[in-house]
């Protein structure tokens, strides 16, 4: 009798334990995957031991929400040869529940994007893009949803970058941005105040922080009901073991609570895990490595359905067009973007016949560094993988002086040919000066520049570019025009760029 009162004692306890166990909503983010199927250079990364991780936490029988940020797609070959077809398939492979765009998801303009996302078992969301006026969009995606655990309603929305100054024009038609702070504020009120949600996560692609607005904090300071903000698009790698002023995954919102703001890097190389207790808000966030103790565990199946796309890939990738002298990163002092801006320049002088006063290509159009050694025909296209073509433009000093500023803004991180020196104030961003060829800008001439009409087009937020009269225009997609440019004057030369910054902040 004792012994059956003892364990109707022990019953009774592990029950109210049991029941006082917070219930835990586990959520797998990832972001800029940017076509990543494979290990990056380094070892890191890949889609199949993404799925391990994905799989073994879904196997613990936890709540599990899988979400994208936006920009899976532009980077590799994958992209370049399948126009996104492996991308967008592989979520529904992977399971994802809810994805965002990204900028670069609009690449092959909205016709191939409404192809791609069609049968797409994924529920896109976007709050602040219009798409009435892009048929075959508009049935694809919804402001927010709820989604249910245990007794709690979670909230969930999607908030988008404005596509002007980012997103080349004409690949958004149809498409109506709506102010992301305005749209935020007003859904997260509505989910929390009409729709009964307990918490609601904001899914982003605006950047973590930065000059452009909204961004993740400046949308976090706003906020009255966003619980967890997962962003995307300026590849933060946001580490809840190396916290810092500014890069800081707890943020204040605008009535002083503490809310989550997370992001996962680029590429693959983690996957971010941010874990919602049910009961009482609380978050915790990590980051979850993705590297090769996970190759004894890759899916067979995902596996076999990648094969395919592979071989193709393979087939590019190992078609050897020069030799560097050593490693070129575009981060580097300027070695690879210079060498790019000065090819531009070259390539400006063949198409128009007569001397350009510089070169200019932007350091967000080059995706990739080349390694020391043999340089293949997919490492120039994964650098340059954009439908870019180079332009010469007859501009005015004044409007190139504007395109200095931004450049100044950026900190010089971008490419000028070897004519160019500016120096820049680094606390204000704004140029002490400027010389081509050695002499000074001056706003009262003309100059004659080559760049790519992205840029000319007033992309990466050159707004003054577009003023230009554009006096000649490459047939050829940029790529191309490189390994045109390696076979003509690198066939039996290494490439040699040494790495000198053109433009330099003022000591």
């Amino acid at each position: 009798m004792k012994n059956l009162f003892l364990c109707l004692i022990l019953a009774v306890t592990l029950a109210s334990c049991h029941a006082r166990t917070p219930r835990q909503l586990v959520i797998l983010h990832t972001n800029d995957t940017h076509s990543q199927i494979d290990p990056l250079d380094n070892g890191d990364g890949g889609l199949l031991r993404r799925k391990a991780v994905i799989d073994s936490v879904r196997a613990t029988g936890a709540d599990v929400l899988l979400i994208d940020a936006g920009d899976v797609v532009q980077g590799t070959m994958y992209f370049t040869l399948y126009k996104g077809e492996v991308e967008y398939s592989t979520l529904d492979m992977l399971g994802y529940d809810i994805a965002v765009l990204g900028n670069h998801d609009f690449d092959n303009k909205v016709d191939r994007l409404t192809e791609n996302l069609r049968n797409s078992n994924v529920r896109w969301l976007s709050a602040n893009y219009d798409f009435s006026g892009a048929p075959g969009l508009d049935s694809v995606f919804t402001p927010s949803l709820i989604k249910e655990y245990g007794n709690k309603k979670i909230g969930i929305f999607g908030i988008n970058l404005n596509p002007k100054g980012m997103i080349a024009e004409g690949n958004y038609d149809g498409i109506t941005y709506l102010d992301g702070l305005t749209v935020a504020d007003s859904i997260a009120r509505d989910l929390k105040e009409n729709k009964g949600a307990d918490y609601v996560i904001a899914v982003t692609h605006i950047g973590y922080d930065g000059a452009v607005q909204p961004n993740d904090v400046t949308l976090a300071a706003a906020s009255k009901d966003i619980d967890i903000i997962i962003g995307g698009h300026s590849h933060t790698l946001l580490d809840p073991d190396r916290i810092t002023e500014r890069f800081n995954w707890r943020h204040a919102n605008a009535v002083g609570d503490t809310i989550a703001v997370v992001q996962a890097g680029s590429k693959g190389a983690y996957v971010g895990k941010t874990v919602l207790d049910l009961e009482n808000g609380n978050v915790d966030y990590s980051l979850i490595k993705i590297d090769s103790r996970l190759d004894d565990r890759n899916d067979k199946e995902l596996a076999q359905k990648l094969l395919p796309y592979r071989h193709a890939v393979d087939s590019v990738m190992g078609r050897k067009v020069a030799v560097t002298a050593r490693a070129l990163d575009k981060n580097e002092d300027g070695g690879l973007t210079n060498f790019l801006a000065d090819f531009v320049a070259a390539t400006g002088e063949r198409l128009s016949g007569k001397p350009v006063d510089m070169g200019l290509i932007n350091s967000g159009g080059v995706r990739r560094a080349l390694p020391s050694g043999d340089v293949t025909q997919g490492m120039i296209i994964d650098m340059l993988p954009f439908d870019n073509r180079i332009v010469v433009l007859d501009i005015a000093g004044s409007d190139l002086i504007a395109a200095f500023d931004v450049l100044a803004r950026r900190n010089g991180s971008d490419g000028v040919s070897s004519s160019v020196k500016m120096t820049f104030n680094p606390t204000d961003h704004t140029p002490a000066s400027i010389t081509i060829n050695g002499k000074p800008v001056s706003p009262d001439r003309r100059y004659r520049l080559a760049t790519i009409d992205y840029l000319a087009n007033g992309g990466d937020y050159m707004t003054s570019l577009p003023n230009a009269v554009v006096e000649a225009r490459s047939n050829a997609v940029l790529y191309d025009e490189l390994l045109n440019y390696l076979a003509d004057r690198y066939s039996d030369t290494p490439i040699d760029a040494t790495p000198v910054r053109r433009m330099t902040p003022v000591n």
